[in-house]
């Protein structure tokens, strides 16, 4: 654990370093294709700091933070877009906000504001699900796909929220929500796009969605153009995710995932067209029944195509014992500190 921590540091020092330059380099270089040149370099930096580590956790993270969404925001931040356009107020804001999947809190009040006894009901049952991993030999195939995507999700949620807690203690500024309790999503649309990992989508429509269907609007009619605007933004997601589980399982990508991101672009859009059919002739199914479907499809289409790659990897085998290994870790040192 200690070498990796130390790896950790290196990274992240060398990360606040290259986005410092580019925070430095905004006021010399106008938007454009030449701050787009002298971008690069950073954008490819952040492609290999995720080799550095052989932990899945910090592999993993550095990837989703750094190798996505800092590089995405970097790109579109060349062109004086995306979250990081009109410049933070200072440095460390930029920093934080470029290297962490978060953005300021756009009014007094979110309406996606989660109580704070739900994150904590999250934590107990984040601690019971790492410790089912030990009679995972008696659980049937559905119950270990449950389990698998529980702990993705929360384990997702609580490393949000430390980073939301650094960022409020650091910057002194409420954030935006991470995430909006995706389990109670009634469509695909509002789990992709309202509720599941709220970075993603605030990223993804100014780099892709938009420009996909701004140009393809020349030559086809609105549905047609929104279809395929959608259709792209599922498969760059896609693509993004197979480059993450190559971090992951340092294996070659197996394609599997982006299938699953396909099928759910496809069926998004189809989504789409049908609602706006369906509230032509004013009929609305039931929120309840709407709810287990999306999340019974999104569970479903996971366990045949995104869970595989990583189940041969043995990844829910290293992921809970990193995590109770840390646990350990932390718990030694705090109490070593205390005495």
């Amino acid at each position: 654990m200690e070498p990796e921590l130390k790896n950790l540091i290196k990274v992240w020092f060398s990360a606040i370093i290259s986005v410092t330059y580019c925070y430095y380099l905004s006021t010399r270089i106008k938007a454009g294709v030449l701050r787009l040149l002298s971008v690069l370099p950073v954008c490819v930096l952040f492609l290999l700091l995720p080799l550095v580590f052989s932990s899945l956790h910090f592999s993993e993270s550095t990837a989703f933070f750094l190798t996505w969404l800092a590089n995405f925001k970097l790109i579109l931040f060349s062109f004086d877009k995306g979250p990081l356009y009109p410049l933070p107020q200072n440095l460390a804001r930029f920093v934080f906000f470029t290297c962490f999947p978060i953005k300021p809190q756009q009014s007094p009040k979110s309406h996606n504001q989660i109580p704070k006894w739900v994150f904590a009901i999250k934590v107990v049952v984040f601690g019971v699900s790492l410790h089912m991993y030990e009679y995972k030999q008696h659980l049937s195939p559905t119950m270990l796909l449950v389990l698998y995507a529980l702990h993705l999700y929360l384990e997702l949620e609580i490393v949000l929220m430390l980073v939301k807690v650094l960022v409020l203690i650091t910057l002194g500024c409420e954030l935006e929500p991470q995430s909006n309790e995706p389990y109670l999503a009634t469509s695909l649309q509002d789990f992709w796009g309202r509720r599941w990992n709220l970075m993603v989508p605030a990223i993804l429509r100014p780099a892709v969605y938009n420009p996909v269907q701004r140009i393809a609007r020349r030559k086809m009619s609105s549905d047609q153009a929104r279809f395929l605007a959608v259709l792209a933004t599922f498969i760059v997601s896609g693509a993004v995710h197979e480059l993450i589980f190559f971090y992951i399982t340092r294996e070659m990508p197996t394609g599997e995932v982006t299938w699953f991101f396909v099928l759910h672009g496809v069926c998004t859009a189809v989504e789409v067209a049908v609602k706006k059919l369906i509230f032509v002739r004013r009929w609305k199914m039931s929120p309840m029944v709407s709810r287990l479907v999306t999340v019974g499809f999104v569970l479903l289409t996971s366990g045949w195509l995104f869970f595989p790659p990583l189940i041969r990897s043995g990844m829910f085998v290293r992921l809970p014992n990193e995590a109770l290994l840390f646990i350990d870790f932390v718990k030694d040192k705090f109490f070593t500190f205390g005495l």
